[in-house]
């Protein structure tokens, strides 16, 4: 269906911005503020003619925007951590998430301060320090790098048509965050 279709949004030098429905890259197109470079399957119908669906557009005015980051999210955490408990390395989708200082004794809800948990190891820390719980972490929460993998890479499988304009700077973000680590 047109309405849950997704297009992806590049600014004038081709970087991936953000995605949109089809609907606001429609909008963009018609407006003159955007041209479209992927169309994909079916049309938007007006009340004489017919329209290409945009897939991917590329806006004609360079924007200019802060630097993106990894939104905080269940999902995310877990996908940092690689989908296993941080404390005894279990993989699994039974995941819960863990305050490494508990709230209740002023840790923040931050990524610094948030792990993939088990539920066995959730409940055996319970409200103390990792310390405290003679637990060890496998390693120390950080915040992840937003990489045009962690932010579009979910939309890769279900928009194929997308990978040329992707894979170019999920290339280059690998390539200067390697760098930047030596």
């Amino acid at each position: 269906m047109a309405i849950e279709r997704r297009a992806l949004v590049l600014n004038q030098n081709y970087e991936p911005l953000n995605v949109c429905a089809v609907r606001r890259a429609f909008v963009l197109v018609y407006h003159g503020k955007a041209e479209v470079l992927e169309t994909a399957e079916g049309a938007i119908r007006g009340v004489a003619t017919e329209f290409a669906m945009p897939s991917v557009i590329r806006l004609h005015a360079p924007v200019k925007r802060p630097r993106p980051r990894v939104r905080l999210t269940r999902t995310e955490v877990f996908a940092r951590d690689e989908h296993r408990c941080q404390y005894c390395g279990v993989a699994g989708t039974e995941l819960t998430i863990d305050h490494v200082m508990p709230r209740h004794r002023g840790g923040p809800h931050e990524w610094e301060n948030l792990v993939a948990a088990c539920r066995p190891c959730n409940h055996r820390k319970g409200g103390r320090t990792p310390s405290e719980a003679r637990m060890r972490l496998m390693r120390e929460p950080t915040r992840p790098v937003a990489t045009p993998t962690a932010l579009f890479g979910q939309y890769l499988e279900r928009y194929r048509e997308w990978r040329p304009f992707l894979l170019g700077w999920m290339d280059r973000a690998t390539r200067a965050a390697a760098a930047s680590a030596s």
